[in-house]
């Protein structure tokens, strides 16, 4: 079995910490789950304040809402530009190899085109010397 570890595996193991949490919150916030969850509590945080009988604790135009929703885009802007960020690193990474393996494949295809014409030249001039030596003998 080979050691050698695939682009995949080399760009895995050298995530950080920082990585895997960025990775992790663009996945989460950019799920349905997210959307549906986060829908669900933002219109039972406005039923609960619009009904409430004795206090309410974020009264219309929902100021604390707005400043609950500003500060979690404030945090999740960047962080999801640092998994996108690490996400292009990947891609680019996985082009450069993806090259080096058509650039590989390319060469190998030429050697073998040369092969190819080479054993037909051979078999072109093996069977000129055969009409040759049958035109001689008659």
């Amino acid at each position: 079995m080979s050691t050698s570890k695939t682009w995949h595996e080399k760009h895995r193991s050298s995530l950080t910490y920082g990585d895997r949490i960025a990775d992790a919150v663009a996945n989460g916030m950019g799920s349905w789950k997210f959307i549906i969850w986060q829908t669900i509590v933002v219109l039972v945080w406005m039923v609960l304040n619009l009904i409430a009988f004795i206090r309410h604790w974020d009264p219309y135009p929902f100021i604390l809402l707005n400043l609950i929703f500003s500060t979690q885009a404030a945090y999740a802007a960047p962080i999801i530009m640092m998994s996108q960020n690490r996400q292009n690193a990947r891609d680019r990474q996985q082009a450069l190899e993806d090259f080096h393996t058509n650039t590989e494949a390319k060469k190998e295809i030429e050697a073998l085109q040369i092969y190819l014409s080479k054993l037909e030249a051979d078999k072109l001039d093996k069977i000129l010397a055969m009409l040759e030596e049958m035109k001689a003998k008659s």
